[in-house]
């Protein structure tokens, strides 16, 4: 009996143990708790109350350049000061950001991928809504129902600078010598379908590129490029397109550069082809590029003799099926005009004159009987074309260049062409006329070189559609013009819808 109790008193001793053990836990884990709450509120309040917002500069805050730090020039975590507008990398105790912020006494920083912001040095993420316009900068969104009254008002918007602009008509920054690039762009972000296509990234976020394809690149600097354009809350009233054209040469392999003058008509054929691709585009399969761009036609081809061959010899070769003419079916994306050449007129005052030309007279060429030599290395072709069906948008490139070994020569013949009511259902083939509906066009932009070939400079006329007014963009530079002034300019790019 002595022996049970004794056994029960130490149970109950040991019981009392445990209990107290496992009650001064739970007061520990409560205390804990208690802290990490406490902890957790201080934090907080000082992620909502933080001291330092009013010292960012929204001013300095540009997003248009390439997201590397300013010292090591990494890609990898990188941070933009508010204050000072800088990039640097990581936001350790070792970090640039770090080190900038105690020197400095800049406190307040982006990271321009996970648009977080955050205090420095003290090391915590600021939550607060007045900073919603500086995402918004570095990353606009556009809904469906934005997107869709992009063309119906002409309304004027501030940027924080105070200038107010036109979403869609703000300057280029030209870097060196990228005004053959700028022009090109600016035509293609004033094409409300490609526009509102790129406007919304869900539209292309999706498509599978093989390993190691960098030309994927283009697609989404694009898409950044036409939202800057067309962002009704920038901080200023112009966009550097630094970083599209940091991806077009890259995947042009150096051919199209910031620092060399470029020619407008080949940077258009091979963006809009390699643009094509990028978005998974075959021959076969299209994409938003030849929805919106591309026609085809018939192209008639007649091998000729060489010309320095006796008359006889040249007949029985013209009976040889080679030399038959051959029909082809092609299709475009723009279709190029060819001027006549230019004489030099004089007036009586020994004045040169410009040389002009109708629109329709340049037109022929694909009427279907309009034949033209042309001449390769080792054989002559006599070719005539005609249009079996038409873009939604077309594209007219104006051939003012000809090079040949030693130099490159310009051609100043003014094109007479009327701003509405284009109608090419003459240049079509009777099938086609048959079932094209709508067949006139209304120019939407006008690209113009200025001044000599190898030196000179673009500018760009587009219309905008909210509005109904005409404005020329040069490099930063955007005025209104009135529509009877873009006719005497040497037109070089056409776009019409």
């Amino acid at each position: 009996m002595e022996a049970s109790c004794y056994q029960f008193t130490s149970s109950s001793r040991q019981f009392t143990r445990v209990f107290g053990y496992l009650t001064d836990l739970h007061g520990f884990e409560a205390m804990v708790r208690g802290k990490v709450a406490r902890s957790q509120d201080t934090e907080d309040r000082r992620s909502r109350h933080c001291p330092y917002l009013d010292t960012i500069n929204r001013s300095v805050l540009d997003f248009d350049f390439e997201k590397l730090c300013s010292i090591s020039l990494s890609h990898i975590n990188v941070y933009a000061c508010l204050i000072c507008g800088k990039y640097f990398q990581g936001r350790g105790l070792k970090s640039h950001a770090y080190t900038h912020s105690v020197q400095f006494t800049h406190h307040v920083f982006l990271n321009l991928h996970t648009l977080k912001f955050y205090c420095l040095p003290d090391n915590y993420e600021i939550i607060d809504s007045s900073l919603e316009d500086i995402t918004y900068v570095l990353k606009p969104t556009f809904t469906k129902q934005h997107i869709s009254g992009l063309d119906k008002h002409g309304k004027l918007y501030r940027a924080y600078d105070g200038t107010t602009y036109l979403p869609g008509i703000v300057g280029l920054n030209n870097i060196k010598a990228n005004d053959y690039a700028n022009v090109v762009l600016q035509a293609l972000s004033n094409v409300p379908p490609l526009r509102n296509y790129f406007l919304e990234e869900e539209n292309y976020r999706g498509i599978r590129r093989p390993p190691g394809d960098i030309m994927f690149l283009l697609v989404q600097r694009f898409g950044e490029l036409m939202r800057k354009l067309w962002n009704p809350r920038n901080f200023k009233a112009h966009v550097s397109p630094h970083e599209m054209l940091q991806a077009v040469v890259l995947c042009s392999k150096k051919t199209f550069q910031i620092t060399k003058q470029g020619d407008a008509v080949d940077f258009l054929s091979w963006f809009l082809n390699a643009l094509h691709g990028a978005l998974g585009g075959t021959k076969k399969k299209s994409s938003i590029v030849t929805k919106v761009f591309q026609g085809s036609m018939r192209i008639f081809s007649k091998k000729l003799p060489h010309p320095d061959l006796p008359a006889e010899e040249k007949e029985a070769l013209l009976q040889k099926e080679e030399y038959q003419e051959e029909m082809l079916e092609s299709t475009f994306l723009y279709l190029t005009l060819d001027l006549p050449t230019a004489p030099l007129y004089k007036d009586e005052k020994e004045q040169l004159i410009i040389p002009q030309v109708p629109l329709f007279n340049i037109l022929a060429k694909f009427n279907g009987n309009t034949e033209k030599e042309y001449k390769t290395y080792k054989e002559n072709f006599l070719k005539r074309f005609q249009l079996t069906k038409l873009p939604p948008y077309l594209i007219f490139c104006i051939k003012r260049f000809t090079k040949n070994n030693f130099f490159v020569e310009k051609n100043p013949t003014i094109v007479n062409f009327p701003i509405t009511n284009v109608d090419l259902r003459e240049y079509l083939t009777e099938e086609a006329q048959a079932t094209e509906k709508n067949t006139t066009y209304d120019l939407v932009a006008n690209v113009v070189h200025d001044g000599k070939p190898t030196e000179g400079a673009y500018r760009i006329h587009v219309l905008h559609h909210g509005t109904g007014k005409w404005y020329e963009l040069q490099d930063l530079q955007v005025t209104d013009i009135l529509p009877q002034m873009i006719t005497l300019s040497e037109a070089y790019i056409q776009v019409s819808l």
